[in-house]
């Protein structure tokens, strides 16, 4: 053979199917295996998804282990119970529990009209260079810590509250039951502000992101049937329903758990009354103001078990709350 000829490489087709096939189970096992990445980086997602499962279980089982005094002791009486007296060893939630939903509903009140009118207004009506520094401004509101806003809901917010707000709803609307007496310090409303502040940037950008989903072509059905822009806009609210009510129960999450903020400006007193003006005390505010001066074991639990309703009612509202984002953007 000539060394010069060049070698003409023969045709795949010329091979049977079985030399074919034994020719690319060899190259599979020679060549480096490329799916172990994929499955050593599946394994570690999975690992964090189980971790993080565990450390939701094994909180709440720390949490009920550390409650069982309190449990055994009242039962299903600590819900319906109002007494909360460490001198007797009495503890009931019910002052506690009305707290938490009363200014968190109140927040809800407050907050959801502002919410779905700023993202209606960033998502359909704003010219692009007014809707970016907007939003901008509403993120950097969720940024603040709770803290800031419990410091200026005492030096600035109770005091207008006190002074300005307050005669006039006790002037024309006393003979209600939810505005008779006076504000004198902390109250309810003060506290339902703080949290309508501050879970105001959490509701407006999911809605946002909600109504930004809506097919373009909706509105333009809608435009080109002669709706106006407001028209429009309730077009693509009604759209995006399921998701918008998902970013309110999130925001309600949110309003439930927050605590130093709430604790500043409550009044921080156990009662119940329908008066926005009166004290009141949450959930999150008496556990961080009892735990470290709780002297015996049932005070002690009693607290944890205050904590443990709180969680699962967290989970419950949160767990809802996705439910309906998700099935917004199935659709």
């Amino acid at each position: 053979m000539n060394d010069s000829q060049p070698i003409t490489p023969t045709p795949v087709a010329a091979y049977s199917p079985g030399t074919i096939s034994r020719v690319a189970a060899l190259r599979r096992r020679l060549a480096p295996t490329g799916n172990t990445g994929d499955a050593v980086f599946r394994a570690l997602l999975g690992a964090s998804a189980v971790l993080l499962l565990v450390v939701v279980v094994m909180l709440i089982a720390v949490m009920w282990w550390n409650s069982r005094l309190s449990i055994a002791a009242f039962g299903w009486g600590f819900l319906t119970s109002r007494e909360w007296n460490p001198g007797r060893e009495i503890y009931g939630a019910l002052p506690y529990v009305y707290g938490t939903l009363a200014s968190s509903l109140l927040a809800l009140l407050i907050s959801v009209p502002l919410s779905l009118g700023v993202a209606v207004f960033l998502t359909e009506q704003a010219p692009r260079r007014i809707a970016r520094p907007v939003t901008f401004l509403v993120e950097l509101l969720a940024a603040i810590p709770s803290v800031v806003y419990g410091l200026w809901g005492i030096f600035v917010l109770a005091p207008f509250l006190r002074e300005n707000i307050a005669p006039i709803f006790s002037t024309t609307l006393g003979w209600s039951p939810f505005f008779s007496g006076s504000l004198r310090g902390g109250s309810l409303l003060t506290g339902g502000i703080i949290l309508a502040i501050m879970i105001t940037p959490i509701i407006t950008a999911i809605v946002r992101d909600v109504l930004s989903v809506v097919p373009v072509a909706q509105r333009e059905a809608a435009l080109a049937l002669g709706a106006t822009r407001w028209e429009t806009s309730r077009v693509v609210l009604a759209n995006g329903a399921a998701g918008i009510a998902g970013a309110i129960i999130l925001g309600l999450g949110r309003a439930v758990g927050e605590t130093m903020a709430v604790t500043m400006v409550i009044g921080n007193r156990a009662e119940i009354s329908l008066s926005v003006f009166d004290p009141s005390y949450s959930i999150a505010a008496v556990l961080a103001n009892e735990f470290r001066e709780a002297t015996t074991d049932l005070h002690r639990s009693s607290l944890v078990e205050l904590g443990l309703i709180l969680l699962f009612v967290t989970i419950l509202i949160n767990g809802a709350a996705r439910l309906l984002v998700w099935s917004v953007k199935e659709k």
